[in-house]
């Protein structure tokens, strides 16, 4: 069983939340497509999204933690997404994964990738390394040969035990006590250090969404669109990852 972890911001941080709602419908229905259906997802957030998609496998967490501000730090943004984070892998216990995905609220996801988990339940996971790019409303697309992990957050999948989950997990400390789920660039390395290496998905396996209007930590100046990455956005792509204009 892998189960997808999404973590959503407020509606009081959102600079629209008629659009993050959409963003949001955009991912889980690209998450709920998945052609095996040993899947669940679980959407994290301080108030239910304003969507009609519905699916069986799909469940809503409501929290009450401390919002950050529009004059607070990024660092305190991070933690009301780690908090969310860790509070949906624990939540995911219930349903015994064998791993978890966290996928950002505005990303879109191949739909094999429960099918692949699935035919490979001896590994301790995978990272994301090719993937895409995507600025929205355009009729292009961007492969990501390699490091699309230390891109976007929407890019390692780990075996449940892996997430190093605390017995006594506490939701108002800082943002270090939840680096390890907020820092995707690092898994890779932390895991490698603990004799527990995962390995690189050998397919494309998500699209990380530029243009949307809320993101909150990526500089789209070390985001280079190369031509010769360039290519149509094609039926097969939109049907594999659920893509659509918003």
């Amino acid at each position: 069983m892998l189960v997808f972890v999404v973590p959503l911001k407020s509606r009081q941080v959102s600079k629209s939340w008629e659009h993050v709602s959409k963003l949001l419908e955009r991912c889980v229905k690209s998450i709920c497509a998945q052609t095996s259906p040993e899947f669940r997802v679980i959407v994290v957030c301080n108030e239910k999204p304003n969507i009609t998609f519905t699916h069986p496998h799909l469940t809503y967490v409501e929290v009450n933690f401390a919002l950050p501000n529009e004059v607070e730090t990024v660092n305190k943004g991070r933690t009301d997404k780690g908090r969310k984070i860790l509070k949906g892998l624990i939540e995911a216990e219930k349903f015994n994964p064998t791993y978890t995905m966290t996928v950002d609220a505005d990303d879109c996801v191949s739909k094999n990738l429960t099918q692949f988990v699935n035919l490979n339940p001896d590994c301790n996971g995978w990272f994301i390394n090719r993937g895409y790019k995507y600025q929205e409303d355009s009729q292009y697309i961007y492969i990501k040969r390699k490091n699309f992990y230390k891109m976007c957050g929407s890019c390692n999948i780990i075996r449940y035990d892996l997430n190093f989950l605390p017995k006594n997990p506490e939701y108002n400390r800082g943002y270090g006590y939840y680096k390890y789920y907020i820092d995707h660039a690092q898994v890779r390395k932390i895991l490698t250090n603990k004799g527990k290496s995962i390995q690189p998905l050998p397919f494309p396996g998500a699209i990380y969404m530029l243009g949307t209007g809320e993101h909150n930590f990526y500089d789209p100046t070390k985001l280079g669109f190369n031509i010769i990455n360039r290519r149509l956005l094609n039926q097969s792509i939109q049907e594999e990852f659920g893509i659509y204009k918003v």
